[in-house]
């Protein structure tokens, strides 16, 4: 008879082989805690063998105690079977401590260096990957190596002792009784596999299913969703869609509960039948070698636990697929290359003066069509430097070149005359402060919020920094004032509000460099200006980089740059760009616009 075939779920045999992973590499996970592996093992391997000795008990006492009425080997044999069931119970309940610490250590290693890492990568990585693909690895794929860890090794150990141990058991007591085992058990475990693969790949289209159900409720009855669903008018479009889907899911869940219920139709025929078989083949003179009843009993019950067991390690290959497709989705991650990184030797700038230099820079996103061209830009210390430009001329794009959030193509960016690239991430955090124009807030208490940016940070710095952002007054107004929850992405506060938050946040830092990129665009004019003024007046003594479409906003810097299809056209102040009649003037329509 064939061996029954083990067949892995194809997105597992494709992911390993998009991204293939070394057995060593996964062992070098359990090498700091072989130790506790070793004893694991050793546990499993010593429960197996004292548990086989349970039977023997079983054909003592039927054999020799109760015909003999042999009290003393009765109680002694009855003792047994009670140590050997405590033994068991005591070594299972030490073997799965110590495996689920060991598993739990390694989980928590792989959680810590995963999410690390992935703090680690550019925005790009993030623009290309979904959100929800990175919750899933961190989450979902890691929290399922647990059982990897807990379940596979351990009952493949478990399971070959097992096999091992017991067909040496049946061999002992009877050797007729082993040959017929050998050959009923492969047909019946081929039956009860083949029904059990029918179930999996219903239980996997299934899941596939209730993966999509999910996505349909995340993106329908999500804050964003519903509201795009109302103004669409696409309500009723959607609910049909989750119906069909719950449709078609309920159709899955009758097929899976009938599958469910023929294999364990079969498995009880199985069970049920070979037992029937082995007493049909003991009472026949020419099979039964004299064999007694306690013996009969005896393999019966050996016999019964070997079926199992034999399951799990004709299993063994698709959960090794299965595992291994785990870690290497993991790995994936942990390989990815890191494109901003700390340099090996970070530059210290323990006095900063706050000057900026752009020379010669240039940048392109995935070598695709240049974003900027050769801009050179000088930001003297305490300056104000404004980009303007149409949509897509590259000011954003700029702006993250200051703060490392993107690296040059060519060229660099200094400060105080050291390149960005030289100086560690946190250095670099802790001199340039961003209010990028997409808000977004966590969802925590004001007060944590803000003090996200300056762990430390007392509450009277806290109320200071919302001071200066014009928002104190809006939080001072709510109940529970700074203990407010901001709720999912901060929506229970206006554009407005939120904007004024995170310009609070990032003033607590007290960065000597900001980058305000559209930093007053949520706001209506009566709120820009008193958020303008307080700008103003944290920008004094410091260099600030403003983009911004509304040029009233930046009427007063220092500097005005032109960009146009990522290079600089223009450069001066606005009285001096508005009399040369170019593009800036053309912006703020002093002139007609060029055709």
């Amino acid at each position: 008879m064939p061996r029954p075939e083990t067949r892995p779920a194809a997105a597992d045999k494709s992911q390993l082989e998009r991204s293939p992973v070394s057995f060593r590499r996964v062992l070098a996970l359990f090498r700091p805690h072989r130790l506790q592996v070793g004893t694991v093992m050793a546990l499993i391997v010593l429960s197996s063998l004292i548990a086989l000795a349970t039977p023997f008990l079983v054909r003592t006492v039927i054999d020799d105690a109760l015909p003999h009425s042999d009290v003393r080997l009765l109680a002694w044999a009855v003792a047994g079977m009670v140590a050997v069931a405590a033994s068991t119970a005591l070594l299972g309940v030490v073997q799965t401590w110590l495996s689920t610490t060991v598993g739990q250590k390694v989980m928590h290693g792989l959680r810590t260096s995963v999410f690390t890492h992935l703090q680690r990568q550019s925005l790009g990585f993030f623009t290309r990957t979904r959100g929800g693909e990175v919750q899933s690895r961190l989450t979902n794929d890691i929290g399922s190596m647990q059982s990897v860890v807990t379940s596979t090794a351990t009952s493949l150990a478990s399971n070959a002792t097992t096999v091992v141990g017991t067909v040496v058991a049946m061999a002992a007591l009877s050797w007729r009784l082993s040959l017929l085992s050998l050959v009923v058990l492969p047909p019946a475990i081929w039956l009860t596999r083949k029904v059990a693969l029918m179930r999996r790949e219903v239980t996997g289209e299934r899941q596939r299913r209730m993966a999509d159900m999910q996505t349909q409720v995340e993106e329908g009855l999500s804050i964003s969703g519903v509201q795009l669903g109302k103004t669409l008018g696409t309500g009723p479009a959607q609910s049909q869609r989750f119906a069909r889907t719950s449709e078609e899911l309920a159709a899955l869940e009758v097929r899976s509960q009938l599958a469910g219920r023929w294999r364990m139709a079969t498995m009880s025929i199985v069970f049920a039948g070979i037992p029937a078989l082995i007493y049909l083949f003991a009472g026949l003179p020419a099979t039964s070698g004299g064999m007694t009843i306690g013996t009969l009993v005896a393999f019966t019950a050996l016999q019964g636990t070997l079926f199992r067991p034999l399951m799990g390690l004709l299993d063994v290959g698709g959960q090794l697929v299965t595992s291994m497709a785990l870690f290497s989705r993991v790995f994936e991650y942990l390989d990815l290359p890191v494109d901003i990184d700390d340099p090996a030797r970070p530059v210290a700038l323990p006095h900063v003066r706050g000057e900026v230099r752009l020379e010669h820079v240039g940048f392109s996103y995935d070598g695709g069509r240049p974003a900027l061209t050769d801009v050179d830009l000088v930001v003297p210390a305490g300056s104000t430097l404004a980009l303007v430009g149409e949509t897509g001329s590259g000011k954003s794009t700029l702006a993250s070149l200051v703060s490392r959030l993107n690296d040059v193509t060519t060229g660099r960016v200094t400060i105080d005359g050291v390149d960005v690239r030289d100086l560690s991430l946190a250095e670099l955090a802790r001199v340039v402060g961003v209010v990028s124009q997409e808000t977004y807030l966590l969802h925590t208490t004001i007060r944590e919020n803000l003090r996200y940016a300056k762990p430390d940070a007392t509450d009277e710095e806290i109320e200071q920094a919302a001071r200066r952002a014009q928002v104190h007054q809006v939080i001072a107004a709510l109940p529970d004032g700074y203990d407010t929850m901001v709720g999912a992405r901060g929506h229970r506060f206006s554009g407005g509000e939120k904007q004024r938050l995170a310009i609070a946040r990032t003033l607590l830092r007290d960065p000597r460099v900001l980058v305000l990129d559209e930093a007053t665009s949520a706001l209506d004019n009566e709120t820009e200006r008193a958020v303008q003024a307080a700008l103003d007046e944290v920008a004094r003594g410091r260099t600030t980089i403003t983009i911004a479409h509304r040029l009233s906003t930046v009427r007063d810097a220092d500097t005005i740059a032109v960009l146009d299809h990522g290079r600089v056209v223009e450069q001066g102040t606005h009285d001096e760009l508005v009399a040369a009649g170019g593009r800036y003037a053309a912006l703020a329509g002093a002139v007609a616009v060029p055709a």
